[in-house]
């Protein structure tokens, strides 16, 4: 009987010789569950795949007790991507989009994965919040690339701290009974500023070198294949230069949302708006990330404004 090779996780890796860390992220149900539940038009659901699956390299690289967001704003079809990490691996995100607008796009040509057709003009932002007495850490940077990995590249390139290498794969794939499943991966390879002597300077920008052109040999079939395990992706990249695998991080797709958290949202709410929200004497929120809806009726109503 065949092993179940784990999804939905984050495989943090070192290559030895050269002081490189990088993280192999490999996204299944997770991730179809999220794209699915909205049922977005698929190119839109492709790059808001994209965004989750490079927001979970980008948050694997970090130390934090929080949520790591990843948002894009732009002026094209889909003007609004979010895909938000939370430090125990609760997965989430969103895409706002205009029907009109992508209907254009797809008929004057391929769309998929495209930035400049799908978000146009505008910005990538990375936002690290660990609550609200600590200092928000964010970076931002222009939509510049044919790709959101293009993007974050040009991100990296502006820091002076940190190099990076990154690839990111999105696909619909049969699952064992002819269904079609979402699937992404990403690989993201990064190293600090060479230091020492000069010899040694130079051994490691070689072995920078040599590691993102091994990166870029991997195939986006191979990021997405659900029968490849992570390992032995690691290990076919990167064995000849000493890949060393550390403990997995697991990932699921959660949102934390509650009625708790809308009912609070609600009472801090002025009453005229309230009141501009009813429909046949009832308010419903709903969800923009997992689309369960909150219902209050006029007695649910009157509780929180005299509670």
């Amino acid at each position: 009987m065949p092993s179940v090779i784990a999804d939905d996780l984050v495989q943090p890796f070192q290559i030895d010789p050269f002081g490189l860390r990088g993280r192999l992220v490999r996204l299944g149900p997770l991730l179809d569950e999220i794209l699915t539940r909205h049922a977005y038009p698929e190119p839109v659901a492709a790059i808001l795949g994209e965004a989750i699956a490079l927001a979970a390299a980008l948050a694997g690289a970090l130390k934090y007790d929080g949520i790591f967001t990843l948002q894009t704003k732009g002026d094209g079809p889909v003007h609004l991507l979010v895909a938000d990490i939370a430090s125990d691996g609760a997965v989430r995100g969103y895409a706002q989009y205009d029907e009109g607008k992508l209907a254009k796009a797809m008929a004057h040509g391929e769309v998929w994965g495209s930035v400049p057709r799908l978000l146009g003009a505008g910005y990538l932002a990375f936002t690290v919040d660990q609550g609200e007495h600590t200092d928000r850490y964010q970076g931002i940077v222009e939509l510049q690339g044919a790709s959101l990995a293009a993007c974050a590249h040009h991100y990296f390139r502006q820091s002076e701290q940190v190099e990076a290498g990154l690839k990111v794969a999105v696909a619909r794939l049969p699952d064992a009974a002819g269904v079609r499943r979402w699937r992404g991966g990403s690989l993201m390879v990064q190293r600090l500023p060479p230091e020492g002597e000069a010899p040694r300077r130079e051994a490691a920008e070689e072995g920078w070198r040599r590691a993102v052109i091994l990166m870029s040999s991997s195939t986006s079939a191979e990021l997405v294949d659900p029968g490849l395990a992570p390992e032995a992706l690691l290990f076919r990249l990167f064995h000849e230069d000493g890949v060393r695998a550390h403990r997995r991080h697991d990932l699921a797709a959660r949102c934390r949302c509650s009625r708790e958290r809308v009912e609070a949202v609600l009472r801090l709410l002025p009453a005229e708006e309230r009141v501009a929200m009813k429909q046949d004497g009832r308010i419903t929120v709903t969800c923009q990330f997992c689309s369960t809806a909150y219902g209050f009726d006029e007695e649910a109503i009157n509780a929180l404004v005299d509670s």
